[in-house]
């Protein structure tokens, strides 16, 4: 259950992927072999063992490319990571498993089955069709070449960005703005008294915020928007085309219709209409923010607002217009409170407690773990490692990523899901504790939602359990953890400063709430840039021109163009599984904040609420369709009043 990664090496990563295969091959061999009768028990139950096998091979070997300190450890890892992937896509190209479970789903027996059964049956099914078990040879024999090539460029395109290096080189003058605490953790330049700035989050996005020298911040976003673009452009060029062959092979209108028929959304013409229904009063509404911001920056003398100002004149208006210091903010913000406070919160809402394991046996000596209980109870019901801090290799930006599955087991028991939480939060030293900025704090909460939707999950399926869910509501239970970082009643339970332990000050944290929604409408129409430059690569059967989409889309951000940079070469999560589904934040949100509004009306850890809450929508996971999961705890049909609420436009 618990796997000891200290032990891993370069060998060992192959040696268990190895296993793991044979071991399913073993499986398959007998379940896809003739059979005189197909039974649930000789046709369904080995493709879950097999699920259980290849899901438990994936944290000593992929997901050591992701985390694991030695060089070699993910080199081998990545790999591997594709010798599995390619594997898995075997697999469900194959005929003889096809015919299998399709003789089954015919047997009266498949016909009686209910709950998470007949939903397994159904959903084998239905991905099968969709790898195109129902066309000829030639168009499946094409599939499966177009699929292991896309898996070839998803796994490169996400170590080029991992593997990533680059800095800029300043002096002490050239960091005016930013505090000596941020200074103190830079590491010196090639020359004498000089600094680098990395692509670390924790020195990239301070100094964009804070940086006085506006010529630095552009050569800085320059660098950091260019991310592995000689490699990643050619790379995301391909599998737009190649994902644009899959469709049209698979009878789709586009890739985004092929990808959306799983999730809530259904088409894109749902995402298109979604986002009509909010542009036009996000557009009234940023286009007034950013007259705000510019006229902030005339002061400067600057005579418009380009990308690399934004962030640093939002941050300037918040200390104008409402006190709020970022830096002031993060004194009452160290790390270990905020975790307590994590935990005491998601405790008393949904009946838990949280126990830090004394020896992890973790990948690096950095990393936590802890384990999950049930109020009152001693017997750990999940684990989560927390891998909070930047390093050399490790992935650079914040996720939830699932090591071993719930499920239930023969004797009647259920096996205790595992998650860790990736983050690239400030590194703590011997003389500075780890302060989070207060959206680095809303990062850790809103991954912790996955944490907890992975790890309270109590289905019986591997197939249906944790977060596998509908790709377009997967962000909800993230999402709506966001909103307790906005309550004063929570705040002030645990934030405390970190050298004097003084709760955060009442007219702080009033100042923080008055602050909350400041450029929401510019905040928003990025997520609206990104999700339809998405959608502008995968929602046309045409052939994509990668510039032009990122220029064209990139207006909805109301500022100018970044000449010479290509963002989307850093933009991992269309190769990472939100291709044609990067719209889902947004989409998510609408039933986050739905969700949230119970919990305001009720009280915010009211227990009855949490237990709901947990029952109804974390513990169920993908065993029924979502739209069943907010009916159940929201009592009534789901809608967008909340969110439009928050967004200012009601």
């Amino acid at each position: 259950m618990l796997h000891n990664y200290t032990s891993i090496d370069a060998d060992s990563v192959t040696a268990v992927a190895e296993q793991a295969i044979a071991d399913a091959d073993a499986l398959i061999a007998v379940m896809a072999a003739p059979a005189e009768q197909r039974t649930f028990a000789n046709t369904m139950a080995p493709l879950e063992q097999v699920a259980t096998i290849m899901t438990d091979a994936y944290g000593p070997t992929s997901f050591m490319g992701r985390v694991h300190p030695d060089s070699a450890v993910r080199a081998r890892a990545v790999e591997i990571e594709e010798r599995l992937a390619k594997w898995g896509n075997d697999l469900i190209f194959r005929t003889d498993l096809y015919a299998a479970v399709r003789d089954y789903a015919a047997t009266a027996e498949a016909a009686q089955l209910t709950g998470t059964a007949r939903r397994l049956v159904e959903f084998w099914m239905r991905d099968l069709r969709r790898v195109g078990h129902e066309l000829a040879e030639p168009e499946r024999d094409a599939l499966k070449a177009l699929n292991q090539r896309l898996i070839e460029l998803q796994v490169a395109f996400g170590n080029n960005l991992d593997e990533w290096e680059d800095s800029i080189e300043v002096t002490r003058d050239d960091l005016d703005g930013l505090p000596d605490d941020y200074v103190s953790r830079l590491t010196p330049g090639t020359e004498e008294g000089t600094y680098r700035v990395t692509m670390d989050y924790p020195e990239y996005m301070p100094f964009m915020q804070q940086a006085r020298n506006r010529d630095l911040r552009r050569r800085l976003q320059f660098k950091f928007w260019n991310r592995a673009v000689d490699q990643n452009r050619a790379l995301l060029a391909e599998a737009v085309k190649i994902r644009q062959e899959i469709a049209a092979l698979l009878g789709a209108a586009t890739w985004a219709h092929h990808s959306m028929d799983v999730k809530m959304a259904k088409n894109p013409e749902s995402v298109e209409a979604f986002y009509e229904s909010i542009v036009p009063g996000l557009r009234r509404k940023a286009t007034d923010e950013l007259g705000v911001l510019t006229a902030l920056a005339e002061q400067d003398g600057v005579g418009r607002l380009e990308a690399w100002d934004w962030t640093y004149y939002d941050n300037q208006q918040r200390r104008n217009d409402f006190g709020v210091d970022p830096n002031e903010v993060a004194q009452y913000f160290p790390l270990d409170l905020v975790l307590d406070g994590m935990f005491a919160v998601t405790g008393g809402a949904f009946g838990l407690e949280y126990r830090r394991v004394t020896d992890a046996k973790a990948w690096h000596p950095e990393v936590t773990l802890y384990e999950i209980c049930n109020a009152g109870s001693s017997d750990p019901i999940a684990y989560f490692y927390a891998d909070l801090f930047p390093r050399e290799g490790k992935y650079g930006h914040a996720a939830a990523f699932p090591l071993t599955y719930g499920k239930a087991l023969p004797d009647g028991g259920y096996r205790p899901p595992v998650a860790a939480i990736i983050a690239n939060f400030t590194k703590p030293t011997e003389d500075a504790s780890s302060l989070l900025k207060h959206d680095e704090a809303l990062t850790l909460f809103h991954e912790f939602g996955h944490i907890l939707h992975f790890c309270l999950t109590t289905v019986d399926l591997i197939r249906f359990s944790g977060f596998d869910t509908e790709w377009d509501f997967v962000e909800a239970p993230s999402q709506i953890m966001e909103h307790w970082m906005w309550q004063p009643s929570v705040l002030q339970r645990f934030a405390r400063h970190h050298e004097t332990d003084e709760p955060i000050p009442s007219d702080l944290v009033a100042r923080l709430m008055a602050a909350r929604d400041l450029n929401v409408g510019l905040s928003t129409m990025r997520q609206v840039y990104l999700g339809h430059f998405d959608l502008m690569l995968h929602a046309t059967p045409d052939p994509v021109d990668l510039d032009r989409a990122y220029r064209e889309s990139y207006e909805y951000t109301l500022l100018p163009f970044h000449e010479g940079t290509f963002f989307p070469a850093t933009f991992g999560h269309l190769m990472g599984g939100y291709d044609a589904g990067y719209y889902g934040y947004l989409w998510a949100k609408v039933y986050g904040d739905d969700m949230f509004s119970v919990f305001e009306e009720t009280g915010l850890t009211d227990p009855e609420v949490g237990r709901r809450y947990r029952e109804e929508v974390l513990a169920t996971g993908g065993s029924r369709d979502a739209i069943e999961h907010l009916r159940a705890f929201l009592g009534r049909e789901p809608n967008s009043e909340a969110f439009l609420r928050n967004l200012g436009l009601r």
